[in-house]
């Protein structure tokens, strides 16, 4: 573990991420607490994913923002949903892990013997040893998604956004990953995580933040998954309007 890891509070301050003046997030507020692990749930639209884009900054909230304690921002590693990677694009395994150490090297410098070293045990770590001369269009949706945890692994960074990273694979690669999520718990990093399976949040993410644009519960995961508060949510979906007027809040 990097012992200048330091991992950040995470504080939303009246948060709004709007598309066309219609929000996905509406008015959020609250903190993922240094070395936290949560998972964010809730209706398809509730706004999941429009949040973790706010807070890696690619998307900008059109009312309130996002804070980190100083310098944390720049360290922040992000899985995407599989649906928005190439896989047709010719790259090797060993080549998209090591994309892990961007940051680190830079557009011009190559891989060192290190750098390599450390590719082939985030491979291992992930069950993935061997791999790493196989193109990325070779692989199962499970074997890649095991790829893509390896890159995190190499960024070694404080704060790790996860978007639906046990979506449609195999129950064996969910608990292998799901492992490597439990260990970077332990390393104290901060880790949020789109999910959908509530019973795998219960049985392993101890907070939970429940939307439905708007915040619904955030707090432990016993008390948030309650059958109130996931019927509530449910309601507040059905009364979403997409043709309701603009938000001039958002706008």
């Amino acid at each position: 573990m990097d012992t200048k890891l330091n991992p950040s509070a995470i504080r939303l301050s009246n948060v709004t991420v709007a598309y066309r003046g219609h929000p996905a997030v509406h008015h959020l507020s609250g903190e993922f607490t240094p070395g936290s692990l949560t998972a964010i749930v809730g209706p398809n639209g509730a706004g999941k994913t429009s949040l973790l884009a706010a807070i890696m900054g690619r998307v900008r909230p059109s009312h309130g923002d996002v804070q980190f304690d100083p310098g944390s921002r720049s360290r922040i590693a992000w899985l995407p949903q599989q649906a928005e990677i190439d896989r047709s694009f010719p790259i090797r395994v060993f080549d998209l892990v090591a994309l892990g150490h961007w940051e680190r090297l830079g557009s011009f410098k190559g891989v060192a013997v290190t750098h390599g070293d450390a590719v082939h045990r985030a491979l291992e770590a992930v069950g993935l040893g061997g791999f790493e001369r196989r193109g990325i269009a070779e692989l199962s949706a499970g074997q890649f998604q095991r790829v893509l945890f390896a890159r995190v692994l190499l960024q070694d960074a404080p704060v790790i956004l996860l978007d639906e990273p046990f979506n449609a694979i195999d129950a064996r690669t969910t608990a292998d990953l799901l492992a490597v999520v439990a260990r970077w718990h332990v390393e104290a990093r901060t880790v949020i995580a789109v999910l959908h399976d509530l019973e795998q949040v219960r049985l392993h993410f101890d907070r939970t933040l429940l939307m439905a644009r708007r915040c619904v519960a955030w707090g432990p995961t016993a008390e948030v998954l309650h059958a109130e508060n996931l019927f509530r949510a449910r309601r507040m979906a059905e009364a979403w309007d997409d043709d309701a007027p603009i938000c001039r809040e958002a706008a």
